[in-house]
């Protein structure tokens, strides 16, 4: 079977539907794909469920030697992945190498940790259960539906296929209608390793395939996007109980204490920032930073970022922006937080110029102004002043959003860390957490709930199975009706001298 759905939709013409994607440095068409609709997802699906069977059968090392064999084909075929996702994204060379290089680490580390985190293992059965032997193991669901973002087609969406393959499942993703062909690539390279079933499937289209494979049965959603589309797919999951993962945006904030070392903190904030045009969820988009610093800080930030310039050509400093809607909600940012008293100390609103945005740093902007409180998703950044890191830690909590968080500070970092709410925090870098398989990946508020990557991310994907077997009779048996007058007075007795005291 092939990698994608197959017998896609006719026109009305009898003509197969179809849509391009394009490039979004040039406007030029990078490919065709089939727009597959319900029926098409629900094939699908089906046939996902019959390969589940036989996907979970082949074990853990089963599994780990055919996820061997796709991480290899990855590899060898890595300049044509790297192509791709630039031809899609319009992100720089090295900015795909990047994302390339953490697929291949993720799916490594994944089908290489699944056994340890998800195999059957002994529990203690307690005191007053002592006579029975206990077992926990983690099951695969079945089919997980997994619904990806066009800002990092690959790494992203990977985050969910790779665990969710090594721990037993078959998945069929719905990748952005911007990325389609990075979908249909990591799908067809999947095929190549693992000919025998459609384990790993691509369903293509618009926001009406991706409805589809929530509704289609799958045993569970796993969505990257906008915090309104994920209320709109957690809506549509919840007439089935079909369990979700949603991973949405953020507003992540970098703390700068009087005692950083401000070049490193300017350079991470300015990486943070910037790279990737913006379009990075857990990407630095407020800064706070003490006010004995704050002027020293702003300096190097400002210029950092002046020397830093978009284009079309591969060693960019930053590319465009992929999704052309994005360009008016990064213009009604800026111009909000000018009109409100903000000043802008690099670019502006002339920096905005489609599909390009040059870096805009603004600073003293109201904290209730639309560039602090929601997402913008663009080479933008806010610099304010407060009068300790702790002040900055209480601003940076009060925003809906709870993904990610950076702090710079030689003595105090954990301290500050301890003290964000959100579920990822790097102290003296930026994003850190993200390039760590081993770490979970994942928000709170409306970033969303749920986690990829590492061991929640494996268990993620998996119901835990508990088992327990009788190993011999115990003389207080409370299961029976045939139990003594005093089994229950025995048992009470017991549990006060072992655990009353």
């Amino acid at each position: 079977m092939t990698q994608t759905a197959s017998n896609s939709a006719l026109s009305a013409d009898g003509e197969q539907r179809r849509f391009a994607s394009l490039d979004p440095r040039t406007g030029e068409v990078v490919a065709h794909h089939p727009i597959h609709t319900a029926a098409e997802v629900e094939d699908a699906v089906s046939s996902a469920r019959d390969a589940a069977a036989w996907w979970a059968g082949l074990g853990f090392e089963g599994r780990k030697t055919k996820l061997d064999a796709w991480r290899k084909i990855l590899s060898q075929r890595s300049d044509e992945f790297i192509s791709l996702i630039s031809s899609e994204t319009g992100k720089p060379a090295d900015d795909s190498r990047v994302e390339v290089a953490l697929v291949m680490d993720h799916l490594h580390w994944a089908s290489r940790h699944a056994g340890r985190v998800l195999g059957k293992r002994r529990v203690s059965s307690g005191m007053l259960m002592f006579n029975h032997g206990a077992t926990l193991e983690y099951r695969p669901l079945g089919v997980i539906g997994v619904i990806g973002p066009w800002n990092y087609p690959a790494h992203t969406p990977m985050g969910s296929i790779s665990y969710a393959l090594a721990a037993g499942n078959a998945v069929v993703f719905k990748p952005s209608e911007f990325t389609p062909g990075v979908g249909t690539f990591l799908a067809s390279t999947f095929t190549e390793a693992v000919p025998e079933f459609p384990v790993f499937q691509v369903v293509t289209g618009f926001g009406e395939t991706g409805a589809a494979l929530v509704g289609a049965g799958v045993d569970k959603i796993a969505f990257t996007g906008s915090t309104r589309t994920g209320k709109k797919v957690m809506a549509a999951a919840a007439s089935s109980l079909t369990p979700v993962l949603v991973e949405c945006g953020g507003k992540d904030a970098l703390i700068v204490d009087s005692d950083a070392d401000l070049t490193a903190a300017a350079e991470a904030a300015i990486w943070g920032a910037v790279s990737n045009a913006g379009q990075t969820c857990a990407g630095v988009e407020r800064i706070y930073v003490a006010e004995d610093v704050a002027d020293e800080f702003t300096e190097i930030v400002v210029k950092r970022a002046k020397k830093l310039k978009p284009g079309g050509e591969p060693n960019a400093n930053l590319g465009p922006i992929t999704m052309p809607s994005q360009v008016e909600i990064i213009r009604e940012h800026v111009q909000d937080a000018l009109d409100r008293g903000g000043k802008a100390l690099v670019g502006g609103p002339d920096s905005i110029r489609p599909p390009y945005v040059e870096p805009v740093v603004l600073v003293d902007v109201p904290e209730d102004s639309l560039a602090v409180t929601e997402e913008t998703f663009g080479p933008t950044v806010v610099i304010n002043r407060v009068p300790n890191a702790l002040e900055g830690v209480r601003l940076a909590n009060q925003s809906k959003y709870g993904l990610g968080a950076a702090v710079f500070s030689k003595a105090r970092g954990e301290e500050l860390a301890s003290e964000l709410r959100v579920g990822m925090v790097s102290i003296n870098s930026v994003l850190t957490y993200a390039a760590i398989p081993g770490l979970p990946f994942g928000g709170v508020g409306d970033s969303g709930f749920g986690r990829i990557h590492g061991e929640d991310g494996l268990r993620e994907f998996s119901y835990a199975k508990a088992v327990t077997k009788l190993k011999f009779k115990s003389l207080i048996n409370m299961a029976t009706f045939d139990r003594s007058s005093m089994a229950g007075k025995q048992m009470l007795r017991l549990a006060r001298t072992l655990f009353g005291r």
